[in-house]
């Protein structure tokens, strides 16, 4: 079966936010929301359930935790028991849920910098200490810097992880990501780990659930995953979050009363046939985004004079540095000089003002001509 992501659908009139949030000049390439149809297994499986005309409220049926429990094992070889999978309607109030059910005020909680905003400002919703660990960015790839990961854990807490990182793209291998689990266990930190991008690793890449790294790491994880990003089905606000300890998983869920509600009936639906049936499909997608990031990789090398990036090696998102323009403002000069909405760096981190994010998931067409758009602005300033 054969499957066409060089299709370019109009999206303006459709309520997208993606594409409603600028002008209808601006090629909008910010938020990581790709613009390709969803599996076509996905919409027959919604259309069959569309002609039972009741959509009332909701709750996942066997078939789904199934297909999740199969996926987990197929794809990571994780034995997950059914009745460890939280549904929840996004992977932020998963990861808010965890913080305001497990933190106490006096610890900390570290965040990753450059990292994904609303993971980044969750601990601020709480009024819990928020610390900011930088990469070590060394030959343009990111490793944790362990010792200080340590102090910033003593006295318990937890790491709010991103893995696929988001926006840098990096997949952590497992000495480093072992590494960072086992700190947590040390200083008896909870790790609540944030994969809505696992089905996304490049190159052969396999990703590695941190649950997976051993029973006491998997004590004190919450791993929060979603179709949302690989089968495009955001807007459906389905995900989930796998808590393996009993006591764990009863002490996050009680943080979601009065807050965080039900799934919808269609996104339970989207999901069992994401994961059940559209197998090919996320094949296929992986093969042109793999395509689509070497196409932006030599674009920047060969067009784009000033701007650098480190190659992803997962996700669709590019994290492009453009510290040698000499621009106060990047995201600006591209939205404005090029109509090219990109993702603000300080969005990300208060040292990453020299950088935007850019999301490489759509059709060629539209990939190369938000590229070209912003060659073109770059040439005008000489």
């Amino acid at each position: 079966m054969t499957f066409d992501f060089d299709l370019v659908f109009e999206r303006h009139g459709t309520g997208s936010t993606k594409w409603s949030r600028y002008p209808a000049d601006v090629l909008p390439m910010w938020v990581a929301d790709m613009d390709f149809a969803v599996p076509p297994v996905v919409v027959d499986a919604l259309r069959k359930r569309l002609e039972h005309p009741m959509l009332g409220y909701s709750v996942a049926q066997d078939n789904l935790r199934a297909a999740i429990v199969a996926d987990l094992w197929t794809k990571y070889a994780w034995r997950v028991e059914p009745q460890q999978i939280l549904f929840l309607p996004g992977v932020e109030p998963g990861f808010n849920m965890a913080l305001h059910a497990l933190v106490e005020p006096q610890q900390n909680v570290v965040v990753q910098v450059p990292n994904y905003p609303p993971l980044r400002n969750a601990p601020g919703n709480w009024g819990l200490n928020k610390v900011e660990l930088p990469f070590n960015a060394v030959d343009g790839q990111f490793h944790t810097p362990l010792p200080a990961l340590r102090d910033a854990l003593r006295g318990g807490g937890a790491l709010l992880l991103s893995n696929p990182h988001n926006p840098l793209g990096k997949v952590f291998d497992r000495d480093e990501l072992k590494a960072v689990a086992d700190i947590c266990v040390e200083q008896d930190a909870w790790i609540i780990s944030d994969e809505i991008h696992a089905e996304l690793c490049f190159d052969g890449r396999k990703h590695i659930p941190t649950a997976t790294l051993g029973a006491e790491i998997a004590d004190r994880t919450i791993t929060l995953m979603s179709a949302s990003k690989a089968y495009n089905i955001a807007g459906l606000k389905t995900s989930f979050a796998i808590i393996q300890n009993a006591k764990l998983r009863e002490r996050v869920n009680s943080a979601r009363a009065g807050m965080v509600d039900s799934v919808n009936a269609l996104g339970l639906e989207a999901t069992r046939a994401a994961y059940s049936e559209a197998g090919p499909w996320l094949e296929a997608l992986k093969r042109y985004l793999q395509a689509n990031r070497d196409y932006l990789v030599e674009a920047v090398k060969t067009r784009l004079p000033g701007v650098t990036m480190t190659v992803p090696q997962g996700t669709y998102l590019a994290w492009l540095d453009c510290s040698a323009l000499g621009l106060d403002d990047p995201q600006g000069f591209f939205l404005k000089e090029a109509k090219v909405g990109l993702s603000a760096g300080l969005d990300f981190g208060d040292d990453a003002g020299q950088f935007v994010r850019m999301n490489f998931g759509c059709p060629r067409a539209l990939l190369e001509e938000g590229i070209a758009r912003m060659e073109r602005s770059l040439k005008a300033r000489t």
